[in-house]
């Protein structure tokens, strides 16, 4: 299908093209990216027909989906990595696209019961945090070491990409589904065939992936695993520093998604335009990670991550002092643009740094803390801006921004200036 990657000095997004692995890695990872979105949606949609428990309100069932669809991302989110390290990277994906294909399938069967819907939630969303380590874990084998940063450059803009057009394509999706497959089960038919067509894009892969020795092979011990990526982080400050700069860049867009809401108020929109502002952030960070992608080879040795920090921390600045729509979307772009300046050179550098043998427990861990990341903000947010106001939230958030920068960049310059 495509041409093996070609032993070339690094040109960009040409050479990752001409890579058929990667390509195919890619094609299943944003058809699954999709298949996560509209799943999502499928859910919600499917709550007027599962009648509400006793004891429990009509609108609280929305938010224990929610919940069901989230604790495993913190409860499994490193566990996921212990088997990536001694299983096959194509088997832990494809399997997990397969068997989330299946559940979906199994949806029209199922009595129509909120309790058998949240189990199903839970158990697709558990399997999700396997194939997320697998698939970090897959990119350094199948792409060279220069040429990662493109790599990861392109995963994180169709990541976006597909965050961003996941859930507004959702329900014409279903809609089609319903039309063309019947009400039945066609919406359940066209998530999980999306799952299942991953699956089968990533099937013909072929990995060359590093065994484990014969002491790491004869048991499972999850947090022995957990406890021995800790130990590691530990020692190898580089990376500890590269994964807590990403975990502040999770916080402040999960912070951001309460906060436009707030937003979108003062620009005089609906509260569900909130949108707007975090599909501008996505823009921006397409738009960085185009540049980073094209043209990363020379941006080598600039203080990228600072750029990115230092960006984000004045256009949280400056947001509550501008009333210009325009002007707000255009800070949001760059925004954008500062946060592919940091996430994509430190996942890059956490690929390069980690050695095989701890590519699943380093990944699954950063799952973990990505996922804490994401939820602690969208808990604390809402309360602190009742309390604090808006513009003092934004401008805190500024100030912190700046200085994990700052700090970041000071700790680690002097190494970062060769990796990346």
């Amino acid at each position: 299908m495509f041409p093996t990657e070609p032993a070339a000095v690094n040109n960009g997004f040409s050479a990752l093209l001409k890579n058929r692995g990667f390509m195919l890695l890619w094609i299943g990872q944003l058809i699954s990216q999709l298949a996560d979105k509209v799943f999502f949606v499928l859910m919600i949609a499917l709550l007027e027909f599962y009648p509400a428990p006793s004891g429990l309100a009509e609108n609280s069932m929305y938010s224990t989906l929610m919940v069901a669809f989230t604790i495993p991302a913190i409860l499994f989110g490193s566990a996921g990595g212990v088997f990536v390290d001694r299983l096959p990277k194509k088997l832990i994906m494809v399997g997990s696209d397969i068997v989330r294909g299946l559940l979906t399938l199994c949806l029209p069967f199922l009595p129509r019961e909120f309790f058998i819907l949240l189990i199903l939630t839970f158990c697709i969303s558990t399997v999700t945090q396997f194939f997320a380590p697998a698939e970090q874990a897959a990119i350094p084998l199948l792409v060279r070491r220069e040429n990662l940063l493109a790599a990861n450059a392109l995963f994180s803009s169709t990541m976006m990409g597909a965050l961003i057009v996941g859930f507004a394509i959702g329900e014409p999706i279903l809609s089609w589904a319903k039309t063309l497959m019947g009400e039945e089960y066609g919406q359940e038919i066209i998530v999980g065939g999306l799952y299942i067509l991953s699956g089968v894009m990533m099937q013909p892969i072929q990995f060359k992936e590093h065994k484990p020795h014969r002491e790491h092979r004869v048991s499972v011990n999850p947090w022995a695993e957990f406890r021995e990526s800790v130990r590691y982080l530990k020692k190898n400050r580089l990376v500890l520093n590269a994964m807590l700069q990403l975990t502040t860049l999770y916080c402040v867009f999960a912070a951001l998604t309460v906060l436009t809401i707030r937003l979108a108020e003062e620009f005089g929109l609906k509260e569900k335009q909130f949108g707007f502002f975090l599909a501008a952030a996505g823009v921006g960070m397409l738009i960085g990670a185009g540049i980073l992608g094209h043209w990363g080879d020379k941006l080598h040795h600039k203080p990228l991550p600072l750029m990115g920090f230092l960006a984000m921390a004045l256009v949280l600045g400056v947001f509550t002092f501008t009333h210009n729509l325009l002007l707000a979307l255009g800070l949001c772009t760059l925004l954008g643009i500062g946060a592919a300046l940091i996430g994509v050179p430190m996942q890059t550098l956490i690929q390069q740094q980690t050695p095989p043998t701890m590519h699943g427990k380093v990944f699954g861990f950063q799952n973990h803390a990505v996922n804490i990341a994401l939820s602690v903000p969208l808990a604390i947010t809402g309360p602190l801006t009742d309390v604090l106001g808006l513009r003092v939230v934004l401008v805190t958030m500024s100030v912190v921004v700046a200085a994990v920068g700052v700090w970041a960049w000071q700790n680690t310059r002097r190494v970062l200036q060769d990796v990346i």
